[in-house]
């Protein structure tokens, strides 16, 4: 809805420059009337015309149809009386606002029967003064056929853009809620049964203790190895939960790969335009598995790494020329794409594997797009 001061329609063909000619020209017709009555009359409509054209953008239900009845006997009037057609574009741009598409049609059709039949009446009248100014009326009739359909269309996709915008932060939620359970899982997985197993072997240390010290000692020991990897693997975790971006991920498979003493090539543009961290996340941690198995599996003296963001989607590939997935190699339904596939299911993305002198690992996401807020409109 718009607020009390935005009289002038926004995002049409016409400038403020234009809307504010179309405000102040009627007093021009007006004033041109002998009778101080029709000039009295004139000024009465012109304020009428605007009252009514501000309240139809802040009523709902019948109220709107109401109130542009009354625009359009005004517009009808002013034509009659003044011979100013220019209302009728005011009019125009409102009707594009109606959302219900029979309400729609039905005033659209009304607006341009109506302002049509003023004119032909209005020419008839006073020829001459309708051919001064043909060429505008011209204009002004293109613009109420023309404007409702393209304020109508506009309204319309900035809805669908709306109800884009809602779906991706509900997609964002949902993602939310499966990194959580992921989280759950892993620290179910390994803190766990790690605290399990300490648990277990200090009941057995206290036992042993006087009957088999030396043995009490081992248990005691392998307690103390237990929690020194259960917080390492706690570290490894905390670390992986936090938020990677794709240009510091590409700095540290760099040095992976340089270690390796493979060649590092890269191509496209790693950072992200209206990405969600979280995604960027994602991606990260799949560029991170997939250049960890070309080091450990593919004999590639090479790793290329191309990332690209289309409109449609983000596309990381990742490439070497090493020996490839021989047929039933277990690594390509083993652990590591297959946490791929698990993390890319929760952002709506896949992972495709090319065997074709050496390997090609394509991983894909819907780009998700931002969108500013769009103003409701009445129904």
């Amino acid at each position: 809805m718009q607020n009390w001061y935005q009289i002038f329609p926004r995002n049409t063909w016409l400038s403020i420059y234009a809307w504010t000619i179309f405000c102040i020209l009627p007093f021009f017709f007006i004033f041109r009337s002998s009778s101080p009555t029709e000039i009295a009359a004139g000024i009465i409509l012109l304020v009428a015309f605007f009252i009514a054209y501000r309240l139809s953008f802040s009523s709902h239900s019948f109220l709107v149809y109401l109130w542009v009845s009354v625009e359009m006997i005004i517009n009808v009037a002013m034509i009659f009386l003044f011979g100013y057609v220019y209302l009728a574009i005011f009019l125009a741009f409102f009707i594009g606002n109606i959302r219900s598409k029979v309400g729609f049609f039905i005033i659209y059709g009304l607006h341009i029967g109506t302002t049509i039949a003023a004119i032909i009446y209005g020419m008839i009248m006073d020829f001459n003064l309708y051919m001064t100014q043909l060429p505008f009326i011209i204009l002004s009739v293109l613009g109420v056929i023309l404007l409702p359909f393209n304020t109508y269309n506009r309204h319309k996709r900035e809805k669908l853009e709306g109800a884009l915008e809602d779906a991706n932060k509900r997609i964002s939620q949902l993602v939310l809620i499966e990194e959580r359970e992921r989280i759950a899982r892993d620290l179910h997985d390994t803190l766990g049964q790690k605290l399990s197993l300490i648990g277990l072997k200090s009941d057995l240390a206290g036992k042993l203790l006087n009957k088999d010290p030396e043995r009490a000692a081992a248990e005691i020991q392998d307690v103390r190895q237990t929690a020194r990897t259960a917080l390492k693997e706690v570290r490894e975790l905390v670390t992986d939960m936090r938020g990677t971006k794709l240009e510091d991920e590409l700095v540290r498979i760099q040095q992976i790969l340089r270690a390796a003493d493979m060649d590092f090539v890269f191509y496209g543009n790693a950072k992200l335009n209206n990405t969600p961290l979280l995604m960027e996340h994602v991606l990260s941690m799949c560029l991170k598995e997939a250049v960890t198995n070309v080091v450990k599996h593919s004999a590639a003296s090479r790793c290329t790494v191309l990332i690209k963001q289309t409109p449609n989607e983000i596309l990381v590939q990742v490439q070497d020329d090493g020996v490839g997935f021989p047929e039933g190699n277990p690594l390509v339904q083993g652990n590591g794409l297959t946490g791929m596939r698990e993390r890319l299911d929760f952002v709506n993305g896949q992972v495709d594997v090319e065997v074709m002198d050496g390997t090609t690992l394509n991983i894909r996401v819907p780009n998700v797009i931002l969108y500013q807020d769009v103003e409701g409109r009445n129904s």
